[in-house]
This record gives structure tokens, C-alpha cells and sequence, in this order.
């Protein structure tokens, strides 16, 4: 392929492209271009080329109407789907290519509705006009491999510049996630929005509320999982989309009083946010970066100003937790994600009754039976939340933390913590009672349970008899 507007590196990357995908993609744009129809590869999967991200997944658009589509592909995939055909949209697999053909086509939303309207259009640059972004309205036409970019994608990719192909007031009418996908693309590319979008966002703002929780959530969860996170959430808070999509984080810029007694919450977030991602091992960390973002949530319910001059925020771990919950919920996340981020807020300050070292082995146990699952986490979420600047505080900190976590680590090694069991079962608790199946067996079960906790292992016959103490107390 060969393009004067491409520098020597941007055409070895396309060559490299379709050295790859020729065998899918220029068949493909054969079998279209025999039926007298167009086809192109085109937003995303042309930007990715340049940014050298090439994955397995390719979208393509066409003049063909879906029907005449799935006329044209149904003999040449492996497998076709038709989830989004109402939007314009065939899936097709090849191999290991997952290609998602699409009409070109508009979107817009009723003012009084949720879902888009498609209409279909008739010219590849009318597709490419109405797409969300400059960097997203290329295309490379199938199979001559002509560059198209009528719209200066490739000089705002280089500039790493999220603008809109036409007025932003009108991409923005259209679809309304538009503004949330342009802070996602800020913290996935670490691009900038320019100031024409960004004044459009400001003034549209109210506009997203028009938009489903579940595309409103799909965007914040990719938000938040991207690179640079802080970009896409400060583009959302200073544009006032936060304010209708996660009003919680507006609300921690709360107002500093004059002697500085506790810190910018919003930004301490942010900080807390970037902290916890450095702790990460293995990718992004979802159920990490949200309860991260909102561990803080409960203060402005919870603060008050106390005599002295100082300000409180108690109990607003626990606040922030139903918090977090009911937002996560709003938003249409798993149960399970909702279930575990709010725990984690729940749970973030326990560590600092730790104070010196004083816990029993005790108070180690019933931190990591509460834990649970979640421990490894906890562990970051509490490291990433100290955030002072005095470097004497941060390193006592630490070492505390080592402290602990060699301590779990050895009662671990010792009594097995994450598999701890009373050491009479069901059974075992019957047959020491004498007493059938019933609430009393789960009561009795509660006893050795916490016992366990309290003593560690103390055998068998030990808890037997302790058993049997304990409910002739209980008048079992």
C-alpha cells in the first residue's frame, strides 16, 4: 500500500497490517466488491494500525444493507451472529479474525428516548462524518487498500487530539455517549480533548442523562480500567458530566478550611486511584480501581466540625460503603462487583486499629476471615490510601503494614487462616450434645467457630469439653 499523505513508519505499520489480515480481509473485500458493493476497515481498527495496537478484532463498513450482508458472508465465515443487526450490525468469525460489519449509517436520539435511531447512509466519508472522532473517521478500503481520512484524523492522532469530525453540538445530539467515550479515550490513549468538544461537553452535559445505565456503565468500567485514569475522570468532573453519571466524586472536592486540617478529598482519591494501579501485578484490577475511586465516598455525609477547629469524618467507611453499593447497582454492575467494592470500602480503615502491633493473634485471625477473598486486595487498597507527605509517617506506615502481613503470613503457615473451621464439625457437635439436627447446632457451630479465632487450635477433646460448658450455659 502506498499513500503520500502516511510517513514511511505509518505505511510499513498498514503493510504490516495487511500482511496479517490479507488472507480475511482482502478475500472479504473481493467477495463484496463481486456483488457490487463497497467495503472498508475503518475507525478503531485503523487507528490501532498507527498506534500499534493490532488485535484479533476488526470493524468493517459497508454500503450493503444488513440483510444483503448476511446474504454475502452466511457461506464465507465460520459463524455469523445477528445481536446487533437492529443497529446495522453483522458479526462474522474467520479463523481467529472477529469482524464486526456494519451499514454505514447515523445514529441519533430522540429527546425522549433511550435507544438510538439508525439511519442508513449511502458514501463511506457520510459514515466517516458522523463517527465520534477525528482519530475514529479513517478508513483503508478493501481490497485496493486506499487510505481514506477526509477529516484529519491522522494529523489529530499525531497530536494525540480527540476532535469531532463535524460540530461537536451535533456529534454530541447524536449520541450522547459520545462525551462519556471521549474521557474513555483520555484515559485509554492519554489524549486530550479540544476546546471545542470540551465547551460542547460542558454545555451538553445534561444530555447523557438521556443515556442507559448499562452503555453509561460499560464506558466509566473501560474508563477506569484504562491507562490514565485521572484524565478521564478529572475531563468528566470539570465538564460536569460526573455530576449526572458518578456524582460521588464531585462531591469530594470539599472546601478546605483555612488551617488545612484534613486534605482535598477529590484529589486525595486521585492519588489513592494511581497508587493502587501501581500495585497491581497482573492488569488491570477492576474491583481494585473502583474501590479505590470510592472508599472516600462516605465523608461529606459524615463531616463535622469538632471543637478546636478540627473536622471529623466518622464512621464514613461504613456510609461509603452503602454508597458505593448503591451506585454500582445503579449502574447495572455484577452483584458480585458491587458485593466486593463495597466491602472493600467497608473495610479500608481496619488497619489503622492496629495501631503499633498491639492486635492478639486473635484480632489477625478475624482480620483475615473478614478479609476473606478480598485480603490481597485489602492490602493494596490500605497501602495505596496513605498518602502523606511526610515521609517519616509513610515509612512507619509501611513497616506496620509489613508487620502485619508477615504476622498473617506466619498464623497462615501455622493454622492454615484461610481455611479455618471449628474443630468439631456438624456431626462431631451432635454427637457431643446429644442433639438433633437444628438452630442449636448452628449456634453451637458460631461458639467453636469464634472460639477457633479467639484460641487457635486446641484439639479436639478441648473444644469438646468447651463445647459442653458452653451449653450447659446455654441450657441446651
Amino acid at each position: 500500500m502506498s499513500d503520500s499523505n502516511l510517513t514511511d513508519s505509518q505505511q510499513t505499520a498498514m503493510r504490516d497490517l495487511f500482511r496479517r489480515i490479507a488472507p480475511v480481509a482482502d478475500e472479504l473485500g473481493e467477495l463484496f466488491a463481486e456483488k457490487g458493493h463497497q467495503l472498508a476497515l475503518v475507525g478503531g481498527s485503523v487507528r490501532d494500525v498507527f498506534l500499534r495496537r493490532i488485535g484479533n478484532d476488526l470493524d468493517l463498513t459497508t454500503d450493503a444493507r444488513p440483510e444483503r450482508v448476511l446474504d454475502i458472508v452466511r457461506d464465507w465465515a465460520d459463524s455469523v451472529w445477528t445481536i446487533g443487526i437492529d443497529f446495522g450490525t453483522v458479526g462474522v468469525r474467520k479463523g481467529n479474525w472477529l469482524l464486526e460489519i456494519t451499514t454505514y449509517r447515523s445514529e441519533s436520539y430522540d429527546p425522549k428516548s433511550r435507544k438510538p435511531e439508525v439511519d442508513y447512509g449511502d458514501t463511506l466519508e457520510g459514515d466517516l462524518e458522523r463517527r465520534d472522532f477525528a482519530v475514529n473517521a479513517m478508513a483503508v478500503t478493501l481490497p485496493n487498500h486506499e487510505f481514506v481520512d477526509p477529516y484529519g484524523g491522522l494529523t489529530d492522532l499525531s497530536a494525540k487530539v480527540l476532535r469531532t469530525p463535524g460540530p461537536p453540538e451535533r456529534s454530541f445530539d447524536d449520541d450522547p455517549l459520545r462525551m462519556l467515550r471521549a474521557a474513555r479515550f483520555a484515559s485509554q490513549l492519554g489524549f486530550t480533548v479540544d476546546r471545542e468538544a470540551r465547551r460542547a461537553m460542558s454545555e451538553m452535559a445534561d444530555r447523557i442523562e438521556i443515556v442507559s445505565a448499562e452503555r453509561i456503565r460499560d464506558e466509566l468500567d473501560k474508563l477506569i480500567c484504562g491507562a490514565y485514569p485521572r484524565e478521564g475522570l478529572s475531563l468528566l468532573v470539570d465538564c460536569g458530566l460526573a455530576a449526572h453519571v458518578l456524582p460521588e466524586l464531585p462531591k469530594l472536592r470539599l472546601e478546605i478550611d483555612e488551617h488545612h486540617r484534613h486534605k482535598d478529598v477529590y484529589e486525595h482519591t486521585l492519588i489513592v486511584l494511581e497508587q493502587a494501579i501501581d500495585l497491581e501485578e497482573s492488569g488491570p484490577d477492576r474491583v481494585l480501581r473502583w474501590s479505590a475511586l470510592l472508599h472516600d465516598v462516605g465523608k461529606p455525609k459524615t463531616r463535622r466540625h469538632e471543637p478546636g477547629g478540627r473536622v471529623s469524618f466518622h464512621h464514613h467507611e461504613v456510609v461509603g460503603a452503602q454508597m458505593a453499593k448503591k451506585r454500582l447497582a445503579e449502574l447495572r454492575f455484577p452483584k458480585d462487583v458491587v458485593a466486593d467494592v463495597a466491602r472493600l470500602v467497608e473495610l479500608h480503615l481496619r488497619f489503622h486499629g492496629y495501631g503499633t502491633g498491639e492486635w492478639t493473634d486473635s484480632a489477625v485471625r478475624r482480620y483475615v476471615r473478614d478479609g476473606g477473598h478480598l485480603l490481597d486486595r485489602l492490602h493494596k487498597l490500605t497501602r495505596a490510601d496513605c498518602t502523606t507527605r511526610n515521609k517519616r509517617k509513610a515509612q512507619a506506615l509501611s513497616r506496620t503494614y509489613d508487620q502485619l502481613e508477615e504476622r498473617i503470613a506466619r498464623l497462615a503457615e501455622e493454622e492454615e487462616l484461610a481455611k479455618i473451621r471449628p474443630e468439631l464439625d456438624g456431626n462431631e457437635i451432635q454427637q457431643v450434645l446429644g442433639i438433633a439436627p437444628g438452630p442449636a447446632v448452628g449456634r453451637a457451630y458460631k461458639f467453636l467457630y469464634d472460639m477457633r479465632l479467639d484460641k487457635g487450635l486446641i484439639g479436639k477433646e478441648a473444644a469438646a469439653d468447651a463445647l459442653r460448658t458452653w451449653a450447659a450455659d446455654q441450657e441446651l
